[in-house]
């Protein structure tokens, strides 16, 4: 198969041209933003020069269909608020490159897909959930996003949608190409790393709500403050699940809104994002066991009403072992012994997808283990390694 290295890296720092941040090879791009849906439409012009026919789903996932049965490649290009250039972006352009060159060379053609809202700015890995069913649609359209904008609204945005999802009997299985986003490979030998199986993840919203008053002449035992309950929450939380978590298991507060977020004012309300990784399902939901009977206890020390958002998530999953033979034998040939088996402590499209057809993963390293930010980088002789890895695994099994 003639691939080209160069013009491989070029189609992925053309890529970051779209939402680039000026702060080196930052990119933000988020789901339906202007940058992501003109990303899409060159995506979209590239997969039609390969021979593919393009099909927008009804969720804004691009995919570059190929004629009969076929293997599926591809990942997602939207990006987090403040992202890098690589990730799902990688996996995406490698993609495109290996169908570009099967198709030049005449061979058997390979779909490819960039799945929508991977990054979850409406849920969790939103268009490949909705293509495997594990959302629907009508439930999907009432999510929003932090600055309460619906998914329908943004979904709007997006012209030549089909109102068909794909068929998943039309693919053989299913590839993401990825980097790590951790610091496993980094600073050792390793330049591949072929996924064993993919953790779980649970994500919902918390909300305590207390009393709004003078934060000079309310007196500390009488206030309602709904900041200290968050305070409170988090410090039992992180000693009630020592006795359940493993080392590798993660848990996170990542966003906080705080009402009315005045310097002078007793806050009144705190609506926080509250997630938890595992590979172990039982485990997960244990941890949401000690989360809500730790909210409900630091309600009623506080005096605070409690609710809660919808629970959204995706179960651990394993990889298709002979997409994961095949990724191997690729692997001894183009990283000989530069190549490790691994979990993959992120959570993906390949999660999903695993429901409707077989799927496997491949990573390549990450400079530091950064990623989600601007300074996410890969050494491009790594990128260039890794597209070698999965293209040879395609020549294995198509």
């Amino acid at each position: 198969m003639p691939l080209d290295h160069q013009r491989f890296l070029d189609s992925l720092h053309h890529l970051r041209s779209f939402g680039a941040s000026g702060v080196g090879k930052g990119v933000v791009r988020p789901a339906f933003s202007a940058a992501d849906i003109d990303a899409r439409a060159w995506l979209a012009d590239q997969l039609r020069a390969c021979g593919l026919t393009v099909h927008v789903d009804p969720a804004g996932s691009v995919f570059g269909l190929a004629e009969g049965k076929s293997l599926l490649l591809g990942s997602h290009t939207d990006s987090q608020p403040e992202g890098g250039w690589l990730d799902g972006a990688l996996g995406v352009m490698a993609a495109l490159e290996i169908a570009k060159a099967r198709f030049e060379d005449g061979l058997a053609p390979v779909s490819v897909v960039s799945f929508q809202d991977e990054e979850g700015r409406f849920g969790v890995t939103t268009g490949s959930s909705l293509w495997s069913g594990t959302l629907d649609l009508v439930s999907a359209d009432t999510l929003t996003d932090q600055s309460g904008v619906a998914f329908a609204e943004a979904r709007a945005l997006m012209e030549g949608k089909s109102a068909e999802f794909v068929d998943p009997a039309r693919f053989s299985g299913f590839i993401e190409m990825h980097i790590e986003q951790g610091p496993v490979m980094d600073g050792t030998a390793d330049v591949v790393g072929v996924v064993s199986d993919i953790v779980g993840i649970r994500d919902m919203k918390i909300t305590f709500e207390g009393q709004q008053n003078h934060a000079g002449t309310t007196p500390m035992a009488l206030r309602r403050d709904a900041f200290q309950a968050l305070s409170g929450f988090n410090t039992l939380l992180n000693e009630r699940l020592r006795n359940v978590v493993t080392p590798q298991t993660v848990w996170t507060i990542g966003h906080v809104s705080l009402h009315p977020n005045a310097s002078s004012i007793v806050p009144s309300k705190v609506t926080f994002s509250m997630q938890w990784r595992d590979g172990d399902a039982d485990r997960l939901a244990r941890m949401e066991a000690v989360i809500r009977e730790t909210a409900n206890e630091i309600a009623q020390i506080h005096e605070m009403k409690l609710s809660y958002g919808p629970l959204l998530g995706l179960e651990p999953v394993a990889m298709d072992k002979h997409l994961r033979t095949a990724l191997q034998e690729s692997a001894d040939e183009h990283a000989q012994d530069r190549w490790r088996t691994m979990p993959s402590g992120a959570l993906h499209d390949a999660t999903n997808v695993s429901a409707l057809i077989p799927a496997a993963m491949l990573f390549v390293p990450s400079i530091n283990g950064i990623s989600h930010a601007f300074e996410e980088d890969t050494d491009e002789s790594d990128l260039v390694t890794g597209l070698d890895v999965l293209a040879g695994a395609v020549a294995h099994l198509v």
